[in-house]
Order: C-alpha cells, then structure tokens, then sequence
C-alpha cells in the first residue's frame, strides 16, 4: 500500500505510474468535451459491467481462488458475481429517478422565482479496492460512479494479481479506455494513485491506510469515501435464541476465512451462558464445515504474512492466559493456510486479539454482567464499521440501537445490511467517512448542484443600495414572513 514518499526517491516511473497518468489525462480531457452523458450512454455503461462480470464468471472464481490459495467457489459467486449483478441492476432500475432534477421549496418571499438540486457528474473518480472482496469492492463503487455519468479509474490490490489482470482484461474489452479503465501495478503506483486529482477516490482498506490515503488526498483537495474497518461486535442479549445466533455468527465470521470488514470481531455475552454460547458456535461452525482441510467450501488465509499474523494474535492471546477453543482440523494450517475458527474466551484486554482488527476466523468471546456493561464496552472503543445484535426484546435492542453508534447494523444476523441497495453503505469515525450503494452511491458521486431560478417579474433591486427608508420597509415585511 501507499508509502509516504517511495515513488520520489526514484525519478524513473513504473509502468503503472505512466500508464496512470496517461488514462487520467484521457479521462479528464474526456470529460471536459461529454460532461453529462445521456441516460442511455449511463444504462449502457451499466449494462457493459453486468456482461463484464458474468461472461468472466468462471475466470474471476479462479483467479480469486488462485490469489487465495483456496476460495470457496459459492462464496465468490454469492459475495462477488451476485450482489455486484444485483447492485448494478438495481442502479439501472433507478437511474432515470436519481438523474432528475429535485424540486425544493422556495421561500415566500423569494416567489415566484424557483430552486431545484440538479445532480451533476463530478468527474473522474478513483476506485481503490481492497483484496479480500477484490471484484465486488471494485465494481460496485464503479457502477455507482458510471450510474452518476463519471469517467472511472480502478486500482486493485497487488496482494491479488490474477484478478487484477483478469480484471483489467475484462474491462479493457469492455469499456473505452476514457470511460472505465484498470491501472495495475505495486507500491509506487498505489502511491501516485492517492496523489492523484481526482474528482472523487474512494478507498477500501484498512483504518491505518485510510489515514495515509486521507492525507495524500488532501494534498489535492480530492474528496474521499473510505471504507475502512474496525471491531465490529456482535452482541448476545439474554432473551436471544442461543443456537440460531450462533449458527449466524459462525457463518458471518467464517464466510471468507473471517477476511470481511463486517465480520464480527467479537462476541459480548451474558456471563452465566458465555459456556453455552460456546458450545453452540463451536457446534455451528461444526456443522457448517466439517473438514477445512478437506473442503473446498472453506476459504484460505490470503498470504503467509496474513496467516502468520493470524498466529501470533493467537499465541499472545494463550500466553497472557485466555482459554482458546479450536473449531477444525489443524492439518489444514500449512501450506493450505486454513485457520480454524478459533475462539479465545475472556481475553485480557490488553491482549493484540482485543486491540486490532482480527480479519481472520479468531473470535473472542466476551463475559458481560449486563447491557449496560456491554453498551460501555462498546462505546469505549473507536465507533465499529458494523454491530450486530441478538435477541427478542425489542425494548433492549432499540436501547442499543439509540446508545450506540457504527456504520450499519443488522438485527438477529451478520453482513445482511451491506446487501441491501436500499441502505447506504459507509462507516463513522475510524471505521469510515462516507457512504455508497444505491441512491447513497449515486449522491456520493454526484455534485448535487443547487440552482435558484430567478423570476423575471422579480423586484429583487429593491435590496440593493442606496438603501433608504423603502429598504427598512421591505426589511420589516420580509421579517414578519420568516
């Protein structure tokens, strides 16, 4: 990822950096001579992305499977192929609302003049997408910036070079270089990437590279959407079902590996049942992957340095003294790098598996006395990207819900918010700045332009100067009106 000045000690440029360069100037120039392409040119964008991603179906799983070591085949079409089809069709399904102007009231004293809000494209929009969700996180914010009528830019991460080359091929055969392109390369590309001026970059990633992303983005001024992470918690109240919550948990923490923004991070529950909401992940997790080292349903670490970090969060963990419960087989560790789930119970919180994002299939389970307990346990630490909750009493949950604050939340159940177009989303505080999908992607990429239309039959000069006792009069008229 970004480093703060690698590109400037070498004054050769990659061929990323050049080539980076080159689409963006094509772009902007681009732009500059079609600032508002037609409904049609924007349905038609769309409709090339939708080809894109199922004509290359089976290219994109293996590539991704390939960059993973092993990716669950269903798991990609789900969170991959899927929910980015459905995300670009639900854009084409309203697009022709979200392109019209809005009308807004115009104040009483200002008639008969009007206002409207008239969305305007930005731009060029800069897309860095992350590799745990390499296709999806890449194409949904491309359809939300086509759907908006921008010219777009890709930058993949170099952790999955297969789909980033079977990325850029199904794009280049796809789009015209100045209305969507895929630019490659390591370290120093995704530098001059950051300090590049786009109308709009959005990045997915982790907090710590966010804040960099932010700074070299604000060196230009560019605008940032970033989807980041955080310890997003899962919360069991005492009137939840145990064994439906964790048959959820399970899955949401082990879809991917535990490799998912909004995977739970940690489990807070009553102490008196913490035993029994242990047995039952544990049984869960049983039932949903038998053998990882057999299956092909059950997804790899990406990378040894990744894997071997998921280790150590594990052995720090052991050795401050928390009981660790392993879920699988352990014959998959190498050269598969499948992680077992791994529960850690009660662990010290100054323990490295309570003070970073685990990003891995490792979950603590977290004795509470009461909610209360459990709403400061929360609120205590950086606000989290997603929450999750657990229970029957709508009293107590809607209590959560209004003392808490993350970027999206679902209710008796994991990740389901992020794939529902018709909410926005985006984290707050360290887990974000910003949202997309659906109508919120659309805005985001959008200037939303106010126009005050002055009426011909306006008398407005009676405000200019000389002012004089007729200025009082009106001023006094107006008043009374507001």
């Amino acid at each position: 990822m970004p480093a703060d000045t690698a590109h400037m000690e070498n004054p050769t440029k990659s061929d990323g950096e050049r080539s980076l360069e080159r689409l963006f100037a094509l772009q902007k120039k681009a732009h500059r001579d079609a600032p508002y392409p037609s409904y049609e040119e924007r349905i038609s964008n769309l409709d090339r992305l939708i080809r894109l991603t199922e004509a290359n179906e089976e290219k994109f799983v293996n590539a991704i499977s390939e960059d993973f070591g092993n990716r669950a085949r269903h798991e990609t079409i789900i969170a991959e192929i899927v929910v980015t089809v459905s995300g670009v069709k639900h854009a084409k399904k309203h697009l022709k609302k979200w392109m019209r102007p809005r009308k807004v009231s115009t104040p009483l004293h200002m008639l008969p003049a009007k206002s409207r809000i008239e969305p305007q494209p930005l731009g060029v929009i800069g897309i860095i997408s992350p590799w745990n969700y390499p296709l999806q996180l890449a194409l949904a914010p491309a359809a939300a910036a086509l759907a908006a009528g921008n010219r777009v830019l890709i930058k993949p991460s170099e952790l999955t070079p297969h789909l980033s080359e079977a990325l850029f091929n199904a794009v280049t055969a796809e789009f015209d270089e100045s209305v969507c392109a895929v630019v490659t390369g390591g370290v120093e590309t995704g530098q001059a990437f950051t300090e590049t001026p786009f109308d709009h970059l959005l990045f997915t990633g982790s907090t710590p590279v966010g804040v960099r992303v932010a700074q070299a983005a604000a060196k230009n001024l560019t605008p940032v959407t970033l989807e980041l992470g955080g310890k997003s918690p899962a919360i069991v109240d005492k009137s939840a079902d145990i064994a439906a919550a964790a048959k959820s948990i399970a899955h949401g923490k082990m879809m991917n590996a535990g490799q998912t923004c909004v995977a739970p991070d940690y489990v807070l529950t009553p102490g008196d049942r913490r035993d029994e909401v242990v047995s039952a992940i544990a049984e869960a997790a049983r039932n949903l992957f038998p053998e990882i080292d057999t299956t092909q349903d059950y997804t790899s670490i990406v990378s040894d340095r990744h894997f071997s970090r998921l280790q150590s969060l594990v052995e720090d963990a052991k050795d401050k003294g928390a009981d660790v419960v392993e879920v699988g087989s352990s014959n998959a560790l190498n050269p598969q790098r499948k992680l077992p789930l791994t529960m850690v119970i009660d662990p010290p919180m100054d323990s490295a598996v309570m003070q970073e994002e685990i990003f891995g299939p490792i979950l603590p389970i977290i004795s509470i006395s009461n909610e209360t307990e459990a709403l400061d346990f929360i609120n205590d630490r950086d606000r989290p990207l997603a929450l999750y909750w657990y229970g029957d009493d709508d009293t107590a949950r809607d209590r959560v819900l209004q003392k808490t604050v993350s970027g999206g939340v679902t209710v008796n159940d994991t990740l389901w918010h992020v794939a529902q177009e018709n909410l926005p989303f985006g984290g707050v505080g360290k887990s974000g700045i910003g949202a997309y999908h659906g109508t919120a992607g659309f805005e985001t990429f959008s200037h939303m332009k106010p126009i005050f239309y002055q009426s011909r039959f306006a008398n407005s000069s009676v405000m200019y100067p000389p002012y004089t006792e007729k200025t009082d009069k009106v001023l006094s008229i107006v008043r009374k009106i507001l």
